[in-house]
């Protein structure tokens, strides 16, 4: 758990750190693009503050209320990361649309071109270990809080490039339209990661191949099973199976027969938890 919550706090204090220099920068350029990278970073905080908390909750042991463990507000997690991330996307695109009929010039691009592209490395730093302790430890929250700062690495440089084009060309108006380009993004990660966090509160199924994983365990162990169900809670797995055996079998066989298979599942499955009922084998 201290590796999840140790990279969660270190989004958290990226985040802050960006929100300050872009909103500094973006006040004095009077630039939309930045303004909208600052509301962006501060969604982003918030998303990490989330993110933060639901990895050491998640991680809480199982408890009289919680017989199944708290795995799913990682998944609730991920639900209000999607949504943060859209309402920072209309709110960009409401301040674009303004900026574009008010009109209006923006100074100091180099300082905020320098600005995004800092932005950008840190936030590709910082998501690519997301990802990696994401990964290991199949937090749904982690993710989401990388899918926040990949995005930021993207839209930081589209704003980076924009500004490049506006000293370039001195069309001021580019810099509206790469804001609204850069909310049009964010709201397509946002539907991504929605999708993703959301289906595993209704009880989504293993993945194909965990659930072939399953099937060959029984199947190399001699072992008739049926109704086998999977589902999902965070980084946590569960999985129940009807197991049919000899009814000439001692019970005390039948279950090391069970251990040896769930012990097995387990290794071959992170964090999964097997249920298992056994039938008598008809001949």
């Amino acid at each position: 758990m201290n590796k999840k919550v140790n990279i969660a706090r270190l989004s958290v204090i990226s985040n802050f750190f960006l929100i300050l220099i872009k909103l500094v920068v973006g006040i004095i350029s009077g630039s939309v693009s930045i303004l909208s990278e600052a509301i962006h970073s501060t969604m982003d905080l918030i998303a990490s503050f989330v993110a933060f908390f639901s990895v050491k909750v998640s991680d809480t042991p199982p408890d009289e209320r919680h017989p199944y463990g708290h795995g799913k507000i990682e998944n609730i997690s991920g639900v209000v990361e999607a949504i943060l991330i859209f309402i920072a996307a209309v709110w960009i695109i409401y301040e674009a649309v303004h900026k574009i009929i008010s009109g209006g010039k923006i100074e100091s691009i180099g300082m905020g071109s320098v600005v995004m592209l800092i932005s950008a490395l840190v936030n590709s730093l910082v998501s690519m270990q997301l990802y990696k302790v994401a990964k290991e430890t199949e937090s749904v929250a982690l993710e989401a809080d990388a899918l926040h700062l990949k995005t930021d690495v993207f839209t930081s440089l589209g704003v980076a490039l924009g500004l490049g084009l506006i000293w370039l060309t001195g069309l001021y108006f580019l810099d509206p339209v790469v804001a609204i380009v850069v909310a049009l993004f964010i709201l397509f990660e946002s539907y991504k990661m929605l999708k993703k966090a959301f289906t595993p509160l209704i009880d989504v199924s293993l993945d194909n191949q965990d659930i072939k994983t399953i099937e060959t365990v029984i199947a190399d162990l001699h072992l008739h099973a049926h109704e086998i169900r999977t589902r999902k809670a965070g980084n946590y797995k569960f999985a129940d199976m009807h197991l049919e055996m000899d009814p000439e079998i001692p019970l005390k066989n039948v279950h090391e027969i069970c251990d040896q298979l769930e012990q097995i599942l387990k290794e071959k499955i992170r964090n999964l938890d097997v249920n298992i009922h056994v039938e008598p084998l008809e001949k």
